[in-house]
């Protein structure tokens, strides 16, 4: 523990502004350099907030104190749902429904179930001083049906053939689609988006259903939204060219998809290796890429993490952690949540016990500080360790830049696996994450019990 302290208190540093001077002895000057976005997020994590269901009262006022345990337990990023008032008209009917946070009636409002803007202001403010960024959930592909647009600009929504506005597919019938073919209205969004980067300080964004909008609408925002403030962009979406448009972050939906598969048996590890050589054929190396075990959509919608992936939750969380790219962790998984929260009413986290916190904490202090595990090309690819047996079931393998050294051996199965690593790929001393201790990799048979995982590192300056 007082080892990964001291790892938290130096990934804390990594995660400020870098500054570099360089003097002018001519003119006696110092001039001062600012790593930006994504450099700035080279080691980050990310966290997603859900407002309504973080506490009883659902405000930024009562999350707010949270924020200092989320610092403590290694959290970088925080992406909050939004904010903004919710539309009233077409609501789908369900029993306690209070609204999708996805059907806005004021992009720039805040939901007052929240609080107020100045509430907002706090909440960003206390990250910062938290060493943390915050990004704002961005709803651009749609409103609500009683968003004041409907009203004064029309143009700015699809219609059919008969002129009535449309919502974005049929079963997001609470929502009206927007026709970006409409010059006015992509001004329109860009000036809302730049509201929370003037009023707020938020430093980005994480933008809904990204590859639904035009993208050559992002290709201009973006650029435009740079020039008020160094921002960070997370993109919903599995697609390259929102890269190309400006996005620091997209969605590793495949491997997502992925791991539920492995969980239930339907795949195995052996699949990771496929998935990696498409992921690499899709991606540029610098691409930052999202993992996660689960998010607002999958637990309400598809499952808990108990659920999809069993009595393997843990391990695949690892994985997610350690295999390539950025982790995303949702609100309350370091609380072990274990029900599906309502999407549209209201469904407070239970955080009478986090026992998962330290467990988080060891993985996102690891991620932070040792290099190997640095999202895109500022860390490295994951090479897989030949096993002599049992590699469909068991999956090792390690990533290395300079000193830096990770390796992971997970069984991915029900059953116990006994397994023997290639010798030659793990030399040496290494510190055990879990263990807390220093020891060797085993050169003989390793027992692994069901689901069992174990990470080791090394980490040298």
């Amino acid at each position: 523990m007082y080892a990964f302290c001291g790892l938290l208190a130096l990934s804390t540093i990594a995660c400020q502004p870098k500054e570099s001077s360089n003097t002018d002895s001519s003119q006696d000057s110092v001039q001062t350099e600012t790593i930006k976005f994504p450099e700035r997020a080279k080691a980050m994590n990310i966290y997603e907030v859900n407002i309504r269901q973080y506490t009883p009262e659902g405000t930024f006022n009562a999350f707010i104190p949270h924020i200092d345990r989320l610092h403590k337990m290694g959290v970088d990023i925080l992406w909050i749902m939004p904010i903004q008032p919710i539309g009233v008209k077409n609501r789908k009917e369900t029993e306690n429904d209070l609204g999708s946070y996805y059907s806005i009636s004021d992009y720039s409002a805040v939901n007052p179930e929240h609080g107020t803007l100045e509430d907002f202001q706090k909440l960003v403010a206390t990250a910062h001083k938290n060493n943390m960024i915050v990004i704002l959930d961005w709803v651009a592909n749609h409103t609500a049906w009683d968003h004041y647009w409907i009203d004064t600009n029309p143009d700015f929504y699809t219609t059919d053939s008969l002129g009535n506005v449309i919502p974005p597919n049929p079963d997001w019938e609470d929502v009206a689609d927007l026709n970006y073919d409409t010059p006015a209205l992509r001004d329109s969004m860009m000036q809302e988006m730049k509201f929370w980067i003037t009023e707020a300080d938020i430093d980005g964004f994480r933008c809904d259903v990204a590859n639904e909008v035009p993208t050559d609408f992002w290709k201009m925002v973006i650029p435009e939204l740079e020039k008020e403030k160094d921002i960070f962009m997370l993109a919903e979406a599995n697609v390259p060219e929102l890269h190309d448009a400006g996005f620091d972050m997209t969605y590793a939906w495949e491997f997502h998809h992925v791991m539920n598969k492995i969980a239930i048996g339907e795949d195995n590890a052996d699949s990771i290796d496929a998935y990696l050589e498409r992921e690499y054929n899709k991606f540029d190396e610098e691409d930052f890429r999202m993992q996660f075990t689960t998010n607002h959509d999958e637990n309400s919608w598809n499952g808990t993490v108990h659920e999809r992936l069993g009595e393997g939750y843990k391990t695949f969380a690892v994985l997610a952690a350690t295999l390539h790219g950025m982790p995303l962790i949702y609100s309350g998984q370091e609380a072990a949540l274990n029900k599906r929260l309502s999407f549209f009413g209201k469904d407070s986290i239970d955080w009478s016990q986090i026992p998962l916190e330290d467990f988080y904490h060891q993985l996102l202090t690891l991620k932070s500080e040792n290099e190997a595990l640095w999202n895109g090309t500022f860390g490295v690819k994951p090479e897989r360790i030949n096993t002599n047996n049992n590699t469909e079931n068991v999956y090792a393998f390690k990533r290395v830049k300079d000193t830096n050294e990770v390796v992971v051996i997970l069984n991915l199965s029900k059953q116990s696996q006994t397994v023997t690593l290639d010798e030659a790929s793990t030399s040496g001393t290494y510190q055990s994450l879990f263990q807390n201790k220093s020891m060797p990799i085993p050169t003989g048979a390793i027992e692994l019990d069901p689901w069992e995982y174990q990470v080791y590192y090394k980490s040298e300056k």
